[in-house]
């Protein structure tokens, strides 16, 4: 019988060490905390968010991010400003838009993850040499009016004094997620195209890059992370946490080779060949595209204030501390090794 009792205990004791055993790993991986990330766009223009997701370092944070396509800036803002996300990856035009309707709760920006326009110039005809002037009388397909990739594209034209409004046939019609298709179809001569997208039409020859418009238009604080002020005020640790993850992927990305790279970010390029994805990769940081740090800087700010005003879109100057945190990106710089 004390036999019996004593094995009985045994089991029992063996029971209650497994049951702390799996309540402390589930209180482990309960306390990650959930954050809604939308980005704008699904491109290798945004690299670093891949790496900062497929090598751990937001989970390292504790942090399970949990990432969805809004595809075109409107739709990401709406998600944003509707509580459908937490954290929106956009170009920083459309917090400016936002604070000059007024908004009682502005949305902030506290971590840059872009520093240069991401698209490209494609023409659907070789050319040998390239000149802005041959884009004049030409069709010309371009992105959504008053969208960053647009007015980045129409400043570019306008340096090289070409009027996207009188000297081309300027075609905006068409839809941000169906620009590609539409070229593909035979829509206009030129287009404006992010990565892999300009390289697979390359590949396939339905085009041939002929210029950038990072390198065109210049350092911008092109696409950046940003919440309302509501939530960085009631969350500043999570937004801490997501910014040491994406310092972290800013410092691997510059750290490593673009072959390694691509391996990191092709799982969400699964349609991609792995070629292209090196292709492109290759291309944004030759071009100093991948933002260094997570800080915004006065120059940039001032430079995007530029090309909103040439387009006709900047109803006042809105200065840099208005909607910019940048308490987040410095401790980051200081801290994450």
């Amino acid at each position: 019988m004390r036999v019996y009792k004593r094995a009985g205990n045994a089991v029992v004791v063996v029971v209650l060490i497994m049951s702390v055993v799996l309540s402390a790993c589930s209180s482990s991986s309960g306390a990650r905390e959930k954050v809604r990330l939308g980005e704008v766009a699904r491109t290798i223009f945004y690299a670093p968010q891949y790496v900062a997701l497929s090598q751990g370092f937001f989970a390292d944070e504790g942090l399970d991010v949990e990432l969805q396509t809004t595809a075109g800036g409107d739709k990401t803002m709406t998600a944003l400003l509707s509580g459908v996300i937490d954290v929106a990856l956009v170009g920083s035009e459309t917090s400016i838009y936002v604070y000059q309707q007024g908004a009682d709760d502005p949305v902030i920006n506290f971590a840059q993850l872009t520093a240069t326009d991401g698209t490209f110039l494609m023409a659907r005809n070789k050319q040998d040499t390239f000149e802005w002037n041959d884009l004049k009388g030409k069709a010309f397909l371009g992105q959504r009016k008053g969208g960053m990739p647009q007015m980045a594209g129409e400043f570019t034209l306008r340096k090289h004094h070409i009027n996207p409004h009188e000297d081309l046939e300027l075609i905006q019609n068409i839809d941000f997620a169906n620009i590609a298709s539409a070229y593909a179809s035979g829509t206009g001569e030129y287009v404006q195209l992010f990565e892999p997208q300009a390289s697979i039409f390359e590949q396939e020859g339905k085009g041939h890059v002929v210029a950038s418009f990072g390198v065109e238009s210049g350092k911008l604080p092109y696409t950046a992370y940003m919440s309302k002020g509501s939530f960085l005020k009631k969350h500043p640790s999570t937004a801490q946490k997501f910014t040491n993850a994406l310092y972290k992927a800013q410092l691997w990305v510059a750290d490593n080779s673009t072959e390694r790279i691509a391996e990191a970010i092709l799982p969400y390029f699964k349609d991609a060949d792995r070629n292209i994805v090196i292709r492109a990769v290759q291309r944004y940081k030759e071009q100093g595209s991948y933002a260094s740090d997570p800080s915004f800087d006065q120059e940039e700010w001032s430079n995007l204030l530029d090309v909103l005003r040439t387009a006709g879109e900047l109803k006042q100057d809105v200065a840099i501390d208005k909607l910019v945190d940048n308490q987040y990106a410095e401790h980051a710089q200081t801290n994450v090794k």
